[in-house]
């Protein structure tokens, strides 16, 4: 049976579970519309720490796409670096870079990051890269 795209699904990283969610929006600015995509985790057990809301805004340079051609939960630089957000090991990826920049699981209040400043550094990650590459280089999850 396939699982439900509104599910939050679990992931386990160093020890701590977390369930995450990912959810595509609009928002209409001037006469334009534009995406975004919230990738959501949650520490748990329940109430054990705030959620950590990684958002990606549709921007110069960069897509987040709403479906085809390219597939939902997508998001990258138009000629760089990008993530496919309902993959796990993006997502672990993410809460690395998270974590790396600051992120603690221990407060109680939500974070909101832009997902642009971990996206490199995710992606290079994932693509088991240790070296140093810029927007440029195209890296795939």
């Amino acid at each position: 049976m396939p699982r439900h795209p509104r599910k939050a699904r679990r992931l386990v990283a160093d020890g701590r579970a977390y369930l995450w969610t990912l959810r595509h929006s609009h928002s209409v600015a001037g006469g334009d519309r534009s995406c975004c995509e919230t990738l959501t985790l949650y520490p748990q057990p329940a109430g054990t720490g705030g959620p950590l809301r990684i958002v990606f805004a549709e921007g110069q340079g960069r897509y987040v796409p709403g479906g085809a051609p390219l597939g939902s939960g997508d998001v990258g630089y138009v000629r760089g670096a990008s993530l496919n957000l309902h993959e796990p090991g993006a997502v672990r990826a993410l809460l690395d870079a998270a974590s790396t920049r600051g992120w603690q699981t221990e407060g109680r209040q939500a974070v909101e990051i832009d997902g642009w400043t971990l996206l490199q550094a995710a992606a290079t990650a994932r693509a088991g890269g240790s070296g140093p590459s810029g927007p440029e280089d195209r890296l795939r999850s």
